[in-house]
């Protein structure tokens, strides 16, 4: 009955596999075709590799500079909303007062609240603040959309998978406060972190509705900006839409592949300690 039920499982993993591979083999073979054989024999592999539909979607999109926005943007805003998030977490955890647990209580009251309701508050802020344009502006936003979600997380980490005995230990040997987290905490918080910066990343690089609003010229485009100016108002450039699709991805997809390891074994972490 075991064997039975585990033959059953495998089944399903396998078809599930096949429905989640049939849109992403069909984005790269047609990135190797003609408009009229994207259209005719959509799931049919390509006659010849012909790599001119990506080099023309390089020159198209100035991938270069579209992928330095993008990466700025979301590097600089992982490092510091998970900055953020941690000491904040380390400090409603470790010090339980009234004005901690109103704190934490207000920021998870902000999750309930969809983004698209502050839009038009958040636009004018930013443009009294002259960051409209730019992508440290875009940093700023970001960073006040993804510290509420990281925070949660540390905060339930640093209270089921950090025991204080070793904090203490820290104090006794003449840590201070600061050297206790830099020291001590945060490089305990690397498995949670990877799992983390990888939601983050996901979330910032493929983002479209603040870079549209907020990034207005094409000097701080993103890649997904880039993607979007094929889709015009009666038309779509297949042709360049696919290879533009893949090369704003392909980055994301091979961080993944890098980082999990460390992603898995930050879930399985949490799932046992917590």
């Amino acid at each position: 009955m075991k064997e039975k039920k585990n033959i059953l499982l495998e089944i399903i993993l396998w078809i599930s596999a096949i429905v989640f591979f049939v849109p992403i083999y069909y984005l790269l073979v047609s990135t190797f075709k003609s408009a009229d054989a994207i259209t005719n024999k959509p799931f049919a592999l390509p006659k010849t590799l012909n790599i001119s539909n990506y080099i023309v979607a390089w020159e198209k999109m100035t991938y270069p500079r579209a992928f330095m926005n993008t990466f700025i943007i979301t590097a600089c805003t992982v490092i510091f909303s998970l900055l953020i998030a941690a000491i904040a977490a380390y400090s409603i955890t470790r010090h339980k007062s009234k004005f901690n647990k109103f704190a934490f209580t207000l920021v998870l009251a902000g999750m309930m609240i969809p983004g698209q309701v502050s839009l038009v508050t958040l636009y004018t802020l930013v443009q009294k603040l002259h960051l409209i344009d730019n992508v440290w502006g875009m940093v700023v936003i970001n960073c006040g959309g993804n510290t509420i979600l990281p925070l949660f997380l540390y905060k339930s980490f640093i209270a089921t998978s950090i025991p204080i005995e070793i904090e203490e230990a820290a104090e006794i040997d003449g840590c201070n406060l600061m050297q206790k987290f830099m020291l001590v905490v945060l490089p305990m918080l690397k498995p949670i972190t990877a799992t983390i910066a990888i939601i983050v990343s996901l979330g910032v690089w493929n983002d479209y509705m603040n870079p549209m609003l907020f990034l207005q010229s094409r000097e701080n485009a993103t890649l997904i900006l880039e993607v979007q100016r094929n889709v015009g108002q009666f038309s779509i450039d297949w042709v360049n839409m696919f290879p533009m699709l893949v090369l704003a991805v392909a980055p994301l997809a091979i961080f993944y592949l890098v980082m999990q390891k460390q992603i898995i074994s930050g879930v399985v972490t949490g799932a046992v300690k917590g």
